[in-house]
């Protein structure tokens, strides 16, 4: 850190890339790419479900990303693997004078999946976070994707009153778009009270899955106890889930209460929480 004579705190910013790519042997899913530059890595893969099901752990050593910091990620899941990608705990995006970036790139096979499946990201009042994902399915490429977010701390009393927060998200199979989205919510914005947008919720939660549900466990899903304001919608070919909340972890227990039914219906396979969300 360096304190010039204008009295502002400049820290230096990081650049960090992240590339991983898996692949199916036999009876298992093995990593075969795992390249990294900068403060960005994953921990040891593991495999609480048996060899099928590679587990990965995101860890950004520096805890936050600040103003000028720019994490690029890369998966890539071959044909009949399956992989599933999480983190320790939440994303902190600080307050910062300058833009922060993080560029997702997900890439799925025909006959493989991947579960995205994030800990909350926590958007600081006054930070500026812009967030770009890309999703490419092949064949029947299989993919079970969420993300909670949370602007400003309410429990310490902070309201998202300055700065920014950009996301945009594209799913494409087989080069056709299936979703589209983008989303800019700008500190102090009417949507943050508005009964149209946020009605004075700070965390919103999306979760997309590809296939269809019949109409017993949409409404199984939709009857689920939760302190949170959700709902689902059935697509074709896509599921999608969304809700706001008054604080991160009730979203986040939705969605994992939606995973526990969908996993075994839409991925054949049971749903056994990764250790870490329990940490």
């Amino acid at each position: 850190m360096t304190l010039p004579a204008s009295g502002v705190l400049f820290t230096p910013s990081w650049h960090a890339e992240l590339e991983l790519g898996y692949a199916r042997f036999g009876a298992s899913t093995r990593p075969v790419l795992r390249r990294h530059q900068g403060p960005l890595r994953v921990q040891k893969h593991l495999y609480a479900e048996g060899p099928e099901v590679c587990q990965h752990i995101i860890v950004h050593p520096p805890g936050g990303i600040a103003g000028g910091d720019r994490l690029d990620i890369s998966a890539s899941v071959g044909t009949d693997a399956w992989a599933q990608i999480t983190s320790p705990g939440a994303a902190k995006w600080y307050r910062a004078a300058g833009a922060a970036y993080q560029q997702l790139t997900l890439q799925v096979a025909a006959g493989a999946t991947l579960e995205w499946v994030p800990q909350e990201t926590i958007i600081f009042s006054a930070a500026q976070a812009e967030l770009s994902t890309c999703i490419d399915l092949e064949g029947d490429a299989r993919l079970f994707y969420w993300d909670v977010v949370a602007l400003g701390r309410p429990a310490s009393g902070e309201r998202f009153d300055l700065g920014h927060f950009q996301a945009q998200l594209d799913i494409r199979r087989d080069g056709q778009l299936l979703w589209h989205e983008r989303q800019r919510i700008v500190g102090n914005d009417g949507l943050l009270d508005s009964p149209i947008g946020l009605d004075g919720q700070p965390v919103f939660a999306t979760l997309l899955v590809t296939g269809e549900v019949d109409g017993d466990l949409l409404e199984t899903c939709r009857s689920l106890p939760n302190d949170v304001r959700g709902d689902l919608t059935q697509l074709p070919g896509l599921l999608v889930a969304r809700c706001l909340a008054s604080e991160a972890l009730l979203a986040r227990g939705w969605l994992i209460d939606l995973w526990k039914l969908l996993r075994p219906a839409l991925l054949g396979r049971e749903a056994i929480p990764p250790r870490i969300w329990n940490t």
